[in-house]
C-alpha cells in the first residue's frame, strides 16, 4: 500500500475518480491552463528564493519561523479548492508532528490577497486520520470510481478522460 501524501489529501476533496487516477500516475493533460497556471505559481514563488521543503509525504511550500513558531504555508491561486487546501495543510501539520515538529499553518490565496491560519486540533486530526483510510480504500480499488458530473468538471485535466466523446 503505498503511502499517503499531501496530494491525495487535495483530490480527495475535490473528486474520488481524479484520485484514484492521481495515485495511479495516469497523468493529467499537461497541456491544460490550468496545469500551466499551477507550474507559474511554481515557478513564480521558486524564483522569489521560496523552496518547497520535501518532507517525503509531499511537497511543503514555504516554512518560516515566526518567533519560537514554525509556521507551514501552502499557496494556493484562489480559494476555490479552500478545503482540499485546508486538508492538505492540515496533513502536512499532521506529518510533521509525527516527526516531533510542532507547527502552525498559514493557507496563502494569491489571487486575493488572503491569509487563513490552520491549526493541528485533535477533532481535525481524528478527521484527517480518516480521510486517510478512506484514500487508501480507493487505492486497492482495481477500477475508478464512475466519472460524476461536478462543478470542477470544466476546469479539470482530466476532463477528457472522463467526457471523451460528450457534447
Amino acid at each position: 500500500m503505498p503511502n499517503v501524501t499531501g496530494t491525495d489529501i487535495w483530490y480527495y476533496f475535490i473528486c474520488k475518480r481524479e484520485l484514484w487516477l492521481m495515485i495511479r500516475k495516469i497523468a493529467p493533460d499537461q497541456e491544460d491552463e490550468n496545469v500551466d497556471i499551477g507550474r507559474f505559481l511554481h515557478e513564480y514563488y521558486s524564483k522569489r528564493g521560496k523552496k518547497e521543503v520535501d518532507i517525503g509525504s509531499g511537497k511543503i511550500d514555504r516554512i518560516k519561523k515566526v518567533g519560537n513558531q514554525l509556521v507551514v504555508q501552502e499557496i494556493k491561486k484562489t480559494s476555490r479548492y479552500r478545503e482540499s487546501s485546508y486538508f492538505q495543510l492540515l496533513f502536512y501539520l499532521y506529518e510533521l508532528k509525527k516527526m516531533g515538529i510542532e507547527a502552525k499553518g498559514e493557507l496563502l490565496f494569491a489571487e486575493e490577497k488572503k491569509k487563513e491560519v490552520v491549526e493541528l486540533t485533535e477533532k481535525n486530526e481524528e478527521q484527517l486520520e480518516k480521510v486517510i483510510k478512506e484514500i487508501q480504500k480507493y487505492a486497492r480499488m482495481p477500477v475508478p470510481p464512475s466519472p460524476k458530473k461536478i462543478k470542477f468538471c470544466p476546469k479539470c485535466a482530466y476532463r477528457e478522460y472522463c467526457w471523451a466523446g460528450e457534447e
